[in-house]
This record gives C-alpha cells, structure tokens and sequence, in this order.
C-alpha cells in the first residue's frame, strides 16, 4: 500500500474483484495496476497531489466502491453530439430533398451538406451510447429496475414532448406550409385529429424529434428480450465479442436498411447499433483496440463520408446502391472512429463535462422547439441575409435551452 494513502474496509483482492481487467485501474496513465490499487484504496485518493490528480478522473470518491468504472469519453460523446444537434436541425430548413421540416425556407446544397454529413453516424451513434449504458445498468440493476427506470426516463418526457413542446411547432409547421388560418388554440384540434406517419412536419400529430426516446423506449424492452435469451441459451451473464467480429457486425449493418422504417427511420437498423453498443464497444479489449486504429478509421470514416454527400447532395445518384453503401461505410467506421478518439482524447470530468452530461437529455427535449421557434421569429428580419438567418437561431437556441435545462434541474424535472 503506498505511504500516506488512507485505507479503506476493503482488501486488494476484493478491488481486484470490482473488475475483469487490471488496466481499467489506471487507464489515465502507464503506472502498474499495483500502483493504481495502491491509489484507488484511498477514500481521498493520494496525498500526493500529482498522483491525486493523475488519477482522479477514473476513481471513486465513495469508500464502499473503491473504484470508478465510469466511462467519462461516452458521456461526453452523447452531450457533444446533443450540442451539434442545434445546427444540425437549424440546417434541415434548407434541404435539397425537399423535405417539409417544420420551417422550410429554400434550397441549399452546402447547407444541405452538413445534414448530410452527420446523418449517417449522428442518431446510430446515439443508439449505439444507450446500449453501452444499458449494459453498464444492467450489471447494478435487476431487469424489473431497469425497466422501470427506462419507463419513468423516456416515457413521461416522451408524454411530455409529443403533448406540450409539439403542437407550437406543428402549428408554425401548418401556418409556413399549408397556409394554415386559424390561431394557435383552433391548431390544438387539428393535432389530435389529422394524423401524419408520426415523424413529418405535415401540421398534424408527430412526435417529432421525439421518435428518438419513443425508438429507445421499445428497444430497450426488445433488447432486454435478447439478453435474457442470450443468457439463458449461454448460461452466462454476458458475453462479449472480439475486435475482429466488429468487422464483420459492420458488414451486416446494410442488410438493416429500410427494415420496419417509420419516416425513413429504420427501426431495425437502431436495433442492430443498440446491440452492438451493448455487445461490443461496451467491452474494454474491444474499445482499447479502437483507440490504436482510431485515425485509420476516421479516414475511411470521412472519406466515406464525403462520398455519400457527393452522392446525395451533388450528383444524380440519390439513394442509388453506391449511396447507400457509402452511408453504411460511413455510419460504422465513424462511429469507431469517435469512440477511439473520444477514448483518447475526451476521458475527464471537469466542471463542462459535469454540467452538460447532467444536462443533456433536457437540452434534447427542449432544443428543437426553440430552433423552430427563433427562425419563425427572425425569417421577416433576416431573409437577405442566409448566414444571419441560420447563424441567430442556433445562438439563441443553445441559450434559451440551456435556460430550460436549468430551470428543469433547480425543480428536479426530468
């Protein structure tokens, strides 16, 4: 035990316990996972304070744990990613494809581009975090836990969203788009009587950005269906899958298109990522080995990438089989790429990354609302002027959601 650390009520050998792999102990640095015991044994870390901060990130204040497992890179990939939701969906007003939204102005194709550019990787991506969550869950909760937990986290803000945070922004939605008449109250009827394929803009019922936590919600109650058949098939808890199967899970993920899709939201699709997140990136060997390949990957990642916006947004070849495989190539290879990068580079908790992992399902509920909101108000004063017109309403959406966000923390919502 290293001199000047506080011991705790436990022995080495139960710490060792705590996880399958040694390494995970001092995953900040090169020191022998000796020393890394030596440094989690204490409830105050090290007195030495270079030690104490080295190690602070991946160790647990609290005595009973002695360690952290927590993966900080995968909180701060989801609060990033929610973040650049804000220009993502500010961009959807000028789409080439056409697509209503729920403010459409014209057409773009470089503002369309960087729809394009993250949409093959965004949302899977997201899939893929709530996977590697529940498998983390799982190991400290029972499945009735679990389940309850997902009912009371997606399904009351799902109720929430789809009720009060939808029917303003259908309402602008019908006025832009159909040249609706009536006020905002008549519009409430039309909600809840014209019926949309539950993800448009048409001005009826759509749960709208919702889709998102109404797709978790039922993937986690089939997904808890596959593992408890895993286990039984198995007689193991769990199981975990090599480097060299991602390959092949990747190879598998086009056949998923299109699969029970809603909207062009393939439900299968999620499915496969949110298992692959559970089987796969959840496993430490697996996402050590992603770190090492991370800038290979990210080059077929961007590379694919490029391609797929050429295809779809440049050239004639819209959903033709060379886009669709460039999407695929795209989605797995980028998704690899910033799990190894996010191993790398973005493993802390500081005071932003605390902030914003508490925040960031609140900022996904609120955000799209007031995008749709400010570009509606701010149309008549920047119509000349595109830059301005996109550029405003993303400002004062991040800063009116991150208003929500902390109202809904200091009253303890969602």
């Amino acid at each position: 035990m290293k001199k000047g650390a506080e011991t705790v009520n436990f022995s080495l050998s139960d710490i060792y316990k705590k996880s399958d792999r040694a390494d995970l102990f001092c995953a900040a640095c090169d020191c022998q996972p000796s020393e890394a015991i030596a440094h989690a044994t204490a409830y105050e870390y090290c007195e030495d304070a270079a030690c104490r901060d080295k190690h602070r990130p991946h160790f647990c204040s609290d005595e009973r744990h002695g360690i952290s497992m927590r993966k900080y890179y995968v909180d701060n990939i989801r609060w990033i990613i929610i973040l650049l939701l804000v220009p993502y969906h500010a961009a959807m007003a000028w789409n080439v494809w056409r697509e209503p939204n729920y403010i459409y102005f014209e057409s773009n194709k470089i503002i369309s581009s960087i729809v394009i550019f993250f949409s093959p990787y965004f949302m899977p991506l997201m899939f893929c975090i709530a996977g590697i969550s529940t498998r983390f869950a799982l190991q400290k909760r029972t499945i009735r836990q679990y389940m309850l937990e997902r009912t009371k986290k997606l399904l009351i803000p799902f109720i929430f969203g789809t009720m009060l945070l939808m029917p303003p922004m259908t309402y602008i939605a019908d006025k832009l788009n159909y040249d609706y008449q009536g006020n905002f109250f008549q519009h409430y009827t039309v909600f809840f009587t014209h019926f949309t394929d539950l993800t448009g803009a048409g001005g009826g019922f759509s749960v709208g950005q919702f889709w998102f936590i109404l797709y978790l919600f039922l993937i986690s109650l089939i997904a808890v269906g596959i593992i408890l058949l895993q286990r039984k098939i198995m007689h193991s808890k769990d199981i975990d899958i090599s480097f060299v199967l991602v390959f092949l899970w990747g190879l598998l993920l086009p056949l998923s298109n299109g699969l029970l899709s809603i909207g062009g939201k393939s439900f299968v699709e999620y499915t496969y990522v949110f298992l692959a997140g559970y089987y796969i990136f959840s496993n430490d060997d697996v996402i050590n080995k992603v770190e090492k390949w991370k800038w290979i990957f990210l080059c077929i990642g961007i590379t694919a990438t490029v391609v797929n916006v050429y295809f779809f947004i440049w050239s004639d070849m819209q959903q033709t089989l060379p886009n669709m495989i460039a999407k695929y190539i795209s989605e797995w290879f980028m998704i690899n790429s910033l799990f190894g990068i996010g191993k790398r580079y973005l493993n802390f908790n500081g005071k932003v990354s605390k902030y914003m992992s508490k925040r960031s399902y609140t900022f996904y509920i609120f955000h799209f609302i007031w995008v749709v909101l400010f570009q509606y108000l701010l149309f008549d004063v920047c119509s000349s002027n595109i830059i301005l017109l996109y550029v405003l309403p993303v400002l004062f959406a991040y800063g009116a959601t991150l208003l929500c966000c902390e109202i809904c923390n200091r009253v303890s919502i969602f």
